[in-house]
């Protein structure tokens, strides 16, 4: 039976180099001249320092656009609030997401589901996976969560016929 896993997985490695580009560009700018802007990577947390909120967001346009160039999609990371560290400093932590949470699975199953595709999909662990007797209807199913998943960048692994 023709088979495939939906999984939610970034390019770590992409990630780490796209955070030390950044901090490159940073560290040369001089509109970050003698300020406390930076950035770092510490188990799958991105964390961005800077004087004010509207440094924050310049650091993050910047990272946002080394992901971009780098082909990792920005739907990965989930921004954090802005919080205080002493004196006028602020930081943002964004967490980078790997794997589809329980209620993102659910919800891809009840797409698959409500379509009246011939396919079932079945959550494992971090997975959805989805099983048909064609291999036509599991690329319905593709065509059909790449249209109406949009909040998540979600990937195809595990194709076997």
């Amino acid at each position: 039976m023709p088979t495939f896993d939906t999984v939610c997985e970034p390019n770590l490695v992409e990630v780490k180099n796209a955070v030390d580009t950044t901090a490159k560009e940073i560290g040369t700018r001089f509109d970050f001249k003698g300020t406390s802007a930076g950035i770092e990577l510490k188990d799958k947390e991105i964390t961005l320092f800077g004087d004010a909120d509207f440094q924050l967001t310049q650091v993050e346009d910047v990272l946002h656009g080394k992901m971009a160039k780098r082909n990792v999609d920005v739907r990965f990371l989930d921004k954090g609030p802005v919080q205080k560290i002493g004196g006028d400093k602020v930081k943002q932590v964004f967490k980078v997401r790997n794997g589809i949470s329980t209620e993102d699975a659910k919800k891809i199953q009840r797409i698959i589901k409500d379509s009246k595709i011939k396919v079932q999909a079945s959550i494992q662990g971090e997975a959805v996976r989805v099983t048909g007797a064609k291999r036509d209807d599991l690329q319905a199913v593709m065509a059909l969560l790449r249209k109406d998943i949009t909040d998540l960048p979600i990937s195809f692994d595990n194709f076997r016929d």
